[in-house]
Formats: C-alpha cells, structure tokens, sequence
C-alpha cells in the first residue's frame, strides 16, 4: 500500500495529538492529586471475615464501653463472655452464606479489632426491624425504615448516617436516602481512619470524612482499635460478604492529607530549607523531609507570620524522640513560653515517658493542656497531624482522632507553676521546636483562617 504525503501527515498528527492527551491527562493528575490519590498508594486486599457456615471469628458481646469492658478483672470478664456467647448461639445462625439474627439477642462482635479500615458488608432486613453497625464498639452506623408509619426524628432521612453523634453535628443524617425497597440486599461501604468515617450506601455517598463521636464518653476519641458489632433490635435482619481491609498508615495519611485540601499553601519544597528562617544550620533535608540534625535543636520557623489557621504535617518519630511545633512563635526564646504554645511532638509511649507530667504528652499545649494518650503510630511510622488555632482556642487532631480541644484563655494552672506569657498572642511564626532529636517532617502545609 503506497502513502500519499497527506495520508503520512494525517497518521504523525494523529499521533501527535494522543501524545498531547496523555501529556494533558499526566498534569492533570500532577495539578489534582487529590483526585487519584487513592491510587497513588498501594492497597491491602479485602478478607473474608464471615465464612458462610458457621460463627467462625465471631462471637457475642452486650453494648458497653469498651474501656469498661477491659478494666474488668479477667475472671469477671470471662464469665460475661460465656453467658454472651451462649445468648449469641440461641439468636444467631449462619446458613448458606447468610448470617441471620432472630432480632434478640447481643451484638455480633468480630474477634479481631481493627484500627484503620474498609468494611464491605450486606443486609436484608423487615419493614419493622432497627438495626445498625457499630465500629470500634461505638454506636453506630444506622440501619432502619424512613418509610415507617411511626418515625423516630431523623429516620426519614434514611440508613447510613452516625446516628449517635450530637444533634447538628457532621454525618448524623446521611446526605441522601439511598435504601433499597425491603427484601432486597443492602451494601455498605465503610471506611474509618481514626474516627473519621466515610459511609456509602448501595454505592451513594452518604457520609463524607465526618468524626464519629464516642458515645460512652464524648469527651475522648474513639478507642484506637475495636471490634466490628452487628446489633440486633427486634427484627430479623441478615448479612452476608462481609469483608475488610485493613488501611496502613501511609493510604491513611494520603486519605487524611486529601480531604478538603483546597485552600492550603505549601511550606516546604522538599529539597531545601530555602523558605525558613531562624535555626537554619541545626535542620537538614533528608529524603524530601526535614530533619533535626541529632544532637542540637533550636527553631526553625517560616518567613510569615500567622494569626489564625489550620497547619498539617506528618512527621516520623526516632526512639524517644522529642521536638515540638511552634505556634505563634515571636522569633526568640523558647517557644513553649514565649510563643502562644509548644505543641509536643513525643514519643510519649516510649518507657523514658512512662512517669511525665500529663500536660507534657504528644500533642499536649506544653505544661498547660494535656492531650489524649495512644493515637500516635508505632516509632518509625509516618503520623498525620492537623492543628487548629482559632483565637486562644486549639485544636490538634492526630491521625484522624482528635487528641485536643482546649482553651488557652481558660488555663489557670501551670506545670512546676511556671507561667506562660506569650500564651496571648494574637499571632507568630509556626515552626518545629528540636529538643537534639533526629525527627522528622514532610508534607508541611497552612491556610489561613478570617
């Protein structure tokens, strides 16, 4: 076949455009990360944790706070594990891939506890049945009829929502109804990091990113891990394909870094330290984070200074490492004192720290509000941190549980009653305080708050 010289010029157009397309589809990836983030990290694969016969992995559990449950001397616990599980056997059986509960009975509860992860799971359920999933022992991802003639307020929004978090609160009413008619299977998609929790129904997306609540106590976190509960309440519901992933911390900080990341500026290029002032020569760039160079410390802190924003950072802890984060840093003297706060940055669970001031613990506002202990990732594991200044108040989030929220303009006591004069400040720097450890940063981002 001969080629005319138009034909020839056609085929190199032709090919010129698809490379411009995969040229214009490469940036767009590089300019929207977000959008295929969860693609950009490798994914543990979903297990079957139901095996279609028989309660193998499971057993019975009443509701109850699982702090409670754990501080119960063993032979206490032991026994209400037996009477549990004889209740489960007498109210649940498994046939033909299905898991069936009469409506009575305790709570199905998995052996294994999870941290973070992806649960696939689907019911089938009557008309006058209220059901629910609870997630680390923690009520609850709703189940029920929005089509009953007598609604209890908030179900004609439908299935999916946090139903225990506080009224107005984010993902307490899914954000549409999407259940299927009754008789036909339900699935749910759920996925938690920390306490935030995303929840679609029959592949609608009905919670986004929201904090579930602890019930038993709201002032804390969820408990870092937990069992999968499937509750039963008066009518008979059946499940079936239950299966998870567990989420490892580098996706989980990729789905925590994604979420409404619009707005955040950059505050490292990850080659050099060319936008930070002060401690300059005590920091190096390692591995595209920032790194406290062992055996010295000091601040290192940004060119502009900040009133109120939201900063997030991951950062990677040595053995007993120790740093901090600088918030409305003046640009001398220790930061703890003389900036608005020194946000510690420890490894607390390490034995050198096992007899600390409380307010000394990671995520703490150094010597003046104690943070949530147990949410940081074992030594070596990148952490997601989100820190919050709004005013004189603070909030730190740590691995998508919120470790502090506190008001500096309410303390009135201080560690070895030494007092902190900067704690008013209207604004400062925000930097890394080293305390001689070889800790490290990445990821550093802020965006201004009005």
């Amino acid at each position: 076949m001969v080629l005319r010289k138009k034909d020839i010029l056609m085929k190199l157009n032709m090919k010129q455009m698809i490379g411009l397309e995969l040229l214009i589809l490469l940036l767009a990836m590089l300019l929207q990360p977000s959008a295929f983030a969860e693609d950009m990290v490798a994914k543990s694969p979903f297990r079957s944790i139901f095996l279609g016969n028989d309660l193998t992995h499971w057993h019975g559990e009443a509701t109850m706070d699982p702090r409670v449950l754990s501080a119960m001397p063993d032979a206490e616990r032991a026994i209400k594990m037996d009477e549990w599980q004889k209740d489960a056997v007498a109210h649940w059986t498994a046939k033909d891939g299905e898991l069936i509960n009469d409506g009575h009975g305790v709570f199905l509860t998995s052996d294994e506890v999870y941290g973070d992860f992806e649960l696939l799971i689907q019911y089938k359920t009557i008309p006058s049945a209220d059901s629910g999933i609870y997630l680390k022992s923690n009520p609850q991802v709703q189940i029920w009829n929005h089509k009953a003639e007598k609604l209890s307020a908030g179900q004609d929004k439908g299935s999916g929502g946090l139903w225990n978090n506080s009224p107005g609160a984010a993902g307490k009413d899914p954000s549409q109804i999407a259940d299927r008619p009754f008789g036909e299977w339900n699935e749910f998609r759920i996925q938690q990091v920390g306490a935030r929790t995303s929840v679609w129904l029959n592949g609608k997306h009905v919670v986004d990113h929201a904090t579930m609540e602890n019930y038993w106590d709201r002032k804390m976190p969820l408990v870092p891990k937990g069992p999968i509960q499937l509750q039963t309440h008066g009518g008979e519901i059946r499940w079936r394909e239950i299966k998870i992933r567990e989420i490892d911390s580098e996706e989980a900080n990729q789905i925590l870094r994604s979420h409404r990341s619009e707005g955040f500026q950059s505050l490292f290029n990850g080659k050099d330290l060319s936008d930070w002032e002060g401690d300059v020569e005590n920091y190096e760039v390692v591995g595209g984070a920032i790194r406290c160079r062992p055996g010295t410390g000091g601040v290192l802190h940004t060119e502009e200074e900040y009133a109120d924003f939201i900063a997030r950072v991951e950062f990677k802890l040595p053995p007993a490492g120790n740093n901090g984060l600088a918030i409305r840093y003046p640009g001398s003297g220790d930061p703890a004192y003389t900036g608005m706060c020194e946000l510690q940055v420890l490894d607390t669970e390490h034995p050198n720290y096992a007899k600390i001031d409380p307010r000394q613990a990671h995520g703490s506002a150094y010597g003046m509000i104690p943070a949530h202990r147990g949410y940081l990732r074992p030594t070596g594991e990148w952490n997601f941190q989100e820190v919050t200044v709004q005013g004189t108040k603070i909030k730190v989030e740590l691995n998508g549980s919120v470790i502090l929220d506190g008001d500096l303009a309410d303390v009135t006591e201080f560690m070895a009653n030494t007092p902190h004069p900067g704690k008013d400040r209207k604004s400062g720097f925000f930097g890394f305080a080293g305390h001689g450890d070889a800790v490290e940063f990445r990821n550093v981002e802020i965006k201004r708050l009005p």
